[in-house]
Formats: structure tokens, sequence, C-alpha cells
């Protein structure tokens, strides 16, 4: 039985619409497979291209209006795949949503800052966008039962959320290893202007050990012996290739809050385990607290953004160490969180925070009660409220 994604229905509602659906995500994180799931494709004739095949560039190569409609020919549906790699993409996308909206486009890519910059101006207003991440807790407890997800957390916590690790039990270091050396950062690798692909893995290992810690770029330079400013472009490119992901610092510029700290966190957490080679038990490693940390800003994350919510997400800390782990913030209200994988180490509201910031709610999650919060009926309760 196939694991149903969360957005596939508002995918499938904002089709034929006159828009186009633009679909990214990382390698290998189930795009081809969710867009082959969608109805429509067993009703109605479907045109699926791949971006990396030449021959369809070739086809694709200064095509105009009535090239595209002789492409598509009866299709209804057409499907460009990995279409950061199909030149000119943006003018392509553009003429179809202008000249044939009765044919429903949908683009998918793993490579956004190659993607996005060619459709941002050409599709201003013409396009739905969709981000997909790794699998989901509530995905997985939509596709199993809420107690064998409970029971699966420290698997989950060692190996990740990706479809094919999730669904080939006792292959998942292999796999993993797959992924994490090369084939992830294929599109990066690739991009002009990287002459050291090797310093990018370099740089992947050492923050995957600062999980849950603030980053320094300074201290990143001088260990790979390259530039703050190249250091700075890595890290976009990566998080833009969705393997991390930054979490800035929350301020409103009293005194003692750090302003420009950052944290920077893994999409998936067995690709973060596979880059350090470490595949112990979640409960007799040291950095389980940093890993559990990890996993629920990630489900935070998705919900945030499969469910439209549109809150911000930051950590808080002050220059004396007073610090939160995550607030989500939405119409003023503050929801702050402690996160703390040992469920007898207690966690109060620092009076730092709440002499400064009056309106708030606050919880503690730790790992006998993750599973009420990291759900999409919490956050939407949560933030309604």
């Amino acid at each position: 039985m196939p694991i149903i994604r969360q957005i596939a229905n508002d995918i499938q509602k904002d089709c034929f619409k006159g828009k186009v659906i633009v679909l990214l995500g990382a390698r290998q994180i189930g795009k081809s497979t969710l867009i082959k799931m969608l109805p429509f494709e067993k009703e109605m004739e479907v045109l699926w291209l791949d971006g990396e095949n030449a021959d369809v560039n070739l086809l694709l190569h200064n095509a105009n209006s009535e090239r595209l409609k002789q492409i598509a020919g009866n299709s209804k549906v057409i499907i460009i795949d990995e279409a950061q790699k199909v030149n000119e993409i943006g003018s392509i996308l553009k003429l179809f949503a202008d000249y044939h909206k009765e044919i429903q486009i949908i683009a998918s890519g793993s490579s956004s800052f190659e993607l996005r910059n060619s459709l941002n101006e050409p599709l201003t207003g013409r396009k739905f966008e969709f981000n997909l991440y790794p699998l989901s807790f509530q995905e997985m407890i939509n596709h199993t039962n809420l107690l064998h997800e409970i029971r699966q957390l420290p698997h989950r916590l060692c190996y990740g959320y990706y479809p094919e690790i999730v669904t080939h039990v006792g292959s998942e270091e292999r796999l993993l290893k797959f992924l994490s050396e090369s084939y992830l950062y294929k599109d990066i690798f690739l991009f002009k202007g990287i002459k050291k692909p090797e310093k990018i893995l370099e740089l992947l290992k050492l923050l995957a050990w600062q999980i849950g810690s603030e980053v320094n770029y300074n201290e990143l330079s001088k260990m790979l012996k390259i530039d703050n400013q190249t250091i700075e472009s890595y890290v976009n490119m990566l998080e833009q290739a969705f393997v991390i992901y930054k979490l800035n610092s929350y301020n409103t510029n009293h005194r003692k809050e750090l302003k420009k700290s950052k944290k920077i966190y893994f999409n998936d957490l067995g690709i973060r385990n596979a880059l350090i080679n470490d595949f112990r038990p979640i409960e007799i490693r040291n950095d389980n607290g940093a890993i559990f940390e990890n996993f629920i800003i990630n489900e935070f994350r998705k919900q945030n953004d499969y469910l439209q919510i549109y809150a911000n997400l930051f950590f808080w800390r002050t220059t004396d160490q007073k610090e939160i782990d995550l607030i989500i913030e939405k119409n003023g209200m503050l929801h702050t969180f402690e996160i703390k994988w040992n469920p007898n180490k207690k966690a109060v509201l620092t009076k730092s925070f709440s002499n400064i910031y009056p309106n708030y709610t606050f919880d503690v999650i730790n790992n006998t009660n993750f599973f009420e919060f990291v759900n999409s009926e919490f956050l939407l309760k949560k933030l309604n409220n």
C-alpha cells in the first residue's frame, strides 16, 4: 500500500485553475511517486517529460506556442520532471500558462536555487508552488497507526524518513551512504562556480556535528580554510537543495538578546547520521538531545508548510545563556517549546523571556509525549486559538 503524502489533495485541488504547479524537494524524496499517484493520471492522457534527457531539451529548445501545442498532442496533463535541467524553462512554462490554460503543467525539481531563479519572474502570478519533505510523522500515522509510529521513534531518529529508507527495512545504512555521499548533492556539484565540491561534504560533516548549536561561520572558515563568503554561499546552496535549513534567533532589539545568531538543522536525520557514519541506537548516544530537537523542529516545519499556516519559527537566546529551543510566532502570539529527550529533565520558561514577552504559551516536549505535538491537529488548534 503506497504512503499517501499530505499535500496530494492540495495539489489536486489546485489543478486546472490556469496555473503551473511547481513541486520542489530533494532528490529521492518522492516527487515523481506523488505525481504518479494523483487521480487525474488514471482518467486522462498524461505526457511525462524528463528534463535530464537530451532529446527533451532539444524538443523544447526555442519552442513557440504552436510547437508546445504539437508536443502536447492530446495530453491534458504534462509533467516536466527535473525541470531545472531544461533550458529557458521559465519562458516555456509561461507560454503554456498564457496560451494553453486547458493543459495542466506540473514542473518538479530537486534544485530550488536553479528552478526558482528560472521561474520567479516569468511565472509571477502564474504558479502554485509546493515543497515536499521527507515523510512526516503524520503521514506515517496515516499509513500505519499511532502506536506503531511511537514505537518506531528510535528507528526514525537513527535512519530518518526518506521514502526508500522507510520502505526498505534492513538496507537503511547502505542506501543512506549512497544518498549522503553523492546522489543527494548531484545538482550542487554540477552548479557553476563550485570549484571544490569536496569542501561541501567537509562542511556538511562539520554542520552534522553542530545540530542544536549556534553556527559560527568564522570558525567554519578557519577549519575548512575557505573564506566566510564561500561558507555562506555553500550553506545557502545546501539549504536550497533541501539538505539543511537555518533557524534564526528571535529578537526585538532587547539588550541581551542574540540578534544575528543562527542554528542549522538537517531536513533528514538519516542523512545527518550517514555523514558522520554513526547509526548507534538513540538510547546510548551522547547527541540524542540534539537529534531529538532536530526531529521535533523538522515535524513542526513540515506541518507549518503542508497546512499553509505560515507561522515563523525561531530559537531564542541571550548573552547570559538563557534560551528557548523553539518559538513559533503567529499573529503576535509566541508559542514556546523546550525540547528534552529525557522526560526526567525538568524545564521551565525563563523569566528573562516572560518578563519581556507577555503573550506566550509554553510546552515541554519529550520522548514520552512528543506524539501529542508533532501532528497536524495540534498545530492547527494551537495556532488558531
